[in-house]
């Protein structure tokens, strides 16, 4: 499985981007998919996850209400909407496949089975 992720760039404070992760394999439908992100001097973390059906979905505190995961299993691809955007969403922007049919989202790193090599966000106040 190989993870291209892309759509990241430089936008103000308040403004919208969408980053997109592009998925090999004819068996995306079946991979649960998930955004993290890594900032400057910090660790890795979950932003949001999306099941492999779909159904269910599982945002971190800091993105409920801004942020939106979706995927289209027919372009093999999730998306992160990112709205009202922050300063402090600057990071590096990862998409990560997990393989398992899980019926619920996994926020841990460890759960994922592949990864893609980032896009750069970065916000101006």
């Amino acid at each position: 499985v190989q993870l291209q992720a892309s759509g990241g760039g430089l936008v103000q404070a308040g403004g919208s981007l969408r980053v997109s992760c592009a998925a090999s394999g004819r068996t995306f439908s079946s991979y649960g998919m998930a955004w993290f992100r890594q900032a400057p001097g910090k660790e890795r973390e979950f932003v949001a996850g999306i099941t492999w059906s779909g159904s269910s979905t599982d945002y971190a505190d800091s993105v409920k209400g801004r942020f939106t995961i979706s995927r289209d299993n027919a372009k093999n691809t999730v998306y992160l909407q990112m709205n009202n955007l922050k300063p402090e969403d600057t990071a590096v922007y990862y998409c990560a496949a997990d393989l398992g049919r899980r019926v619920r989202v996994r926020p841990l790193e460890d759960e994922y089975d592949y990864w893609g090599q980032g896009t750069q966000v970065t916000v101006s106040s």
